[in-house]
């Protein structure tokens, strides 16, 4: 039996529901973006054009939720399945678009640069326990209006896994695309194996931002899966109430669906966020709280319950160096999004309110991840009996060391970590060097590096994408991109 986590009755997600219908229609969702207008009003929203607001009815909902697929597949660039978006599958990414690193030997933050962004892919790829790579980093050697399309080009010469990523800007999501088409192959390959998912979020409260919704009706048209990142805020940009939030976070990723289907009925479409709870005391959204993991159980429930696949931003913390709160909070928020069947958990690596990213962090993360997905496999009855036959056999003699089934099942049974978890004695660790957690995955970090494989991409692939990434950066007055040939392809 799989263990799982439940916070909604149903009677409480039907009146999520009810109330988020009735916000779509009062005060209705305002939409800064005219395509999305005119879609909205075509299928029968009533909009005014001068305040860009759309009062979408239930029965529109409904017709959308009905095209919507419940699940769908993301390939790595092999062409095999990697990621199942629908029913209980868990998969876990890194956390995405951090602003800053922390440098392990200083303990302080500060932007990462295009050599940085290529290590840390290479440590996802080798790191077992991540399904996914993710845009995680946002490099700060070029302009920064590629900073996104930049940090997919240099992903797609280093990765195998697919990539959740975005777009900050609406021109940019077509270069990110042509990336994208160049490494598979084709429009056609894309869209019908995608490797990729673009993040789309709606702002608190009730608003689609112009950006936001071009990128979601232009992701839908292509048949490239769009992500809602629904961020409502408890208590500053939504209802204090954990359910008020919810309520909200429904009415503004059925907006979301309701578009992209408007824009192309059958596009893939994740129920999706990163809402939070607001800390008053200091004037922060606090991603280790009980209260954010809380609404992300809820709202993914709700999603469940429309038979939509879903996706959480959990496992990331507060904390602003790798330490015992950081190693709360991520287990925590990884341990509950693993229960709630959450199909892909962003955050692994992630810190400090979403800003900053670790290469340590990551390698801990990863082993609280391997737990984390060894408790959804439950517990099972492996053999005909459970323990009968094999406790006649030896009686009372403690034999089981070396014993058959010890040495059959141990490793199906048990999670076995990596030296960063230490289950030493306390005389193996003093010898060691009495290294801290951290110090442990520093040196993991350089270890695991050392076993990423480099891509059998043509040097004519890796021109073309250069050349791509190359000339949108002339445009914004970047004449030369960083060089690339350093790092081990």
């Amino acid at each position: 039996m799989r263990p799982q986590f439940k916070i909604l009755s149903d009677d409480l997600i039907q009146t999520i529901l009810e109330e988020a219908h009735a916000l779509l229609l009062d005060p209705g969702v305002r939409v800064h973006n005219q395509e999305a207008l005119e879609l909205l009003a075509e299928g029968g929203a009533q909009v005014d054009f001068d305040s860009q607001i759309a009062a979408i009815p239930e029965k529109m909902v409904q017709t959308a939720l009905d095209t919507a697929p419940s699940d769908f597949d993301l390939y790595d660039f092999d062409g095999r399945p990697a990621v199942h978006y629908g029913g209980d599958a868990v998969h876990f990414d890194p956390g995405s678009a951090a602003i800053n690193l922390l440098d392990h030997e200083t303990q302080t933050q500060r932007p990462p640069l295009t050599q940085d962004f290529v290590r840390f892919v290479q440590l996802v790829e080798v790191l077992p326990q991540l399904d996914a790579q993710s845009t995680a980093l946002i490099c700060a050697d070029v302009p920064e209006e590629i900073g996104d399309l930049y940090r997919l080009y240099l992903a797609l010469n280093f990765i195998r896994k697919p990539i959740v990523t975005g777009a900050f800007r609406k021109d940019t999501w077509w270069t990110m695309r042509e990336l994208l088409v160049t490494r598979v192959g084709g429009e056609k390959d894309l869209a019908q194996k995608p490797v990729a998912v673009f993040d789309v979020c709606p702002s608190p409260p009730l608003l689609w931002s112009d950006l936001t919704c071009q990128n979601l009706i232009d992701c839908a048209r292509a048949n490239i899966p769009a992500e809602l990142v629904s961020m409502p805020l408890a208590g500053a940009t939504a209802p204090v109430t954990l359910a008020g939030a919810v309520v909200q976070h429904a009415a503004e990723c059925l907006s979301g669906v309701v578009i992209c289907q408007l824009a192309n009925a059958g596009a893939p479409i994740v129920w999706g966020g990163s809402p939070a709870v607001f800390d008053m005391r200091t004037g922060t959204t606090p991603m280790g709280a009980m209260g954010t993991w809380m609404i992300d159980c809820a709202y993914s429930q709700v999603g469940k319950s429309l038979s939509l696949p879903t996706h959480a931003y959990l496992g990331m913390t507060d904390s602003k160096i790798v330490d015992a709160q950081a190693g709360m909070e991520a287990a925590g928020g990884t341990i509950l999004a693993a229960l709630a069947g959450i199909n892909m958990v962003s955050g692994a690596g992630m810190m400090d309110f979403e800003s900053c990213q670790s290469f340590e962090k990551l390698v801990l993360d990863a082993e609280i991840i391997g737990m984390a997905k060894r408790l959804l496999a439950g517990i099972e009855a492996r053999e005909e009996t459970l323990a009968l036959s094999v406790m006649r056999e030896l009686g009372h003699r403690a034999d089981y060391l070396t014993h058959p089934q010890t040495l059959r099942w141990f490793k199906e049974e048990f999670y076995i970590p990596s030296q960063v978890v230490d289950r030493g004695s306390l005389d193996a660790w003093e010898r060691s060097g009495k290294h801290s957690a951290a110090q442990r995955a520093a040196a993991r970090v350089e270890q695991l590096l050392k076993d990423y494989k480099p891509l059998a991409l043509t040097d004519e692939m890796r021109a073309e994408l250069r050349q791509i990434t190359a000339k949108a950066a002339q445009s914004f007055g970047m004449t030369e991109l960083p060089a690339l040939d350093i790092f081990g392809e």
